[in-house]
């Protein structure tokens, strides 16, 4: 005869996430800045690292994105990125036929989900796309657990249904997103000698 299990015998969400070990992070700069519009958020990502690490051991982040080597504005982000803790992937911007710009980074996101196999215990996929499901499909099989971290309106259901956790960024917005400063005017100093 089995015994019933009782509420207070299983994990708490919190105590699962206690133990995810190493985390890597991969994050579709792309899909990431898409989902911020449609959320009317701007991210601020030094919020974003503390919040999918979420006390965890960080091994790398990675965020792919497509560059146009003209905007300055752009290059300055990248810089930034780069030096609070991010490893940016870039590829060069295509021109597609209808005047549109895009830089495909699926296949570097799984080539290096695979290769890390082995260095991290969680992955932590910042995409809602599709084609990335057959990639977090053969991590976990390796032994990795996958969070995928995406708008829901935004994400297919073949990447949810193969990763471990769902993670909506609608949830999480408040945590991440940059907040306005008060109202702050300049002011010089004045009698100074």
């Amino acid at each position: 005869m089995l015994n019933r299990i009782e509420s207070n015998d299983l994990f708490t969400p919190e105590q699962v996430l206690e133990n995810r070990g190493r985390v890597a992070i991969f994050i579709d700069g792309s899909n990431l800045f898409y989902a911020a519009l449609q959320l009317g958020i701007e991210i601020d990502y030094t919020k974003l690292l503390c919040r999918l690490t979420a006390g965890s051991r960080l091994l790398r982040s990675f965020f792919y994105t497509g560059v146009d080597r003209t905007n300055e504005k752009q290059q300055g982000f990248l810089l930034w990125m780069r030096r609070n803790g991010y490893r940016v992937i870039s590829k060069d911007l295509v021109q597609l036929p209808d005047g549109s710009k895009k830089a495909n980074l699926d296949v570097e996101i799984a080539v290096d989900m695979m290769a890390l196999v082995g260095s991290y215990d969680t992955a932590v996929l910042v995409s809602g796309d599709g084609d990335l499901a057959y990639a977090v499909d053969a991590v976990s099989y390796r032994g990795v657990r996958v969070e995928v971290v995406s708008l829901r309106s935004m994400t297919s259901d073949s990447l949810i249904n193969v990763a471990d956790r769902y993670i909506d960024l609608e949830m999480i917005k408040d945590d991440i997103q940059k907040t306005s400063r008060p109202n702050y005017a300049y002011r010089p100093l004045s009698g100074l000698s």
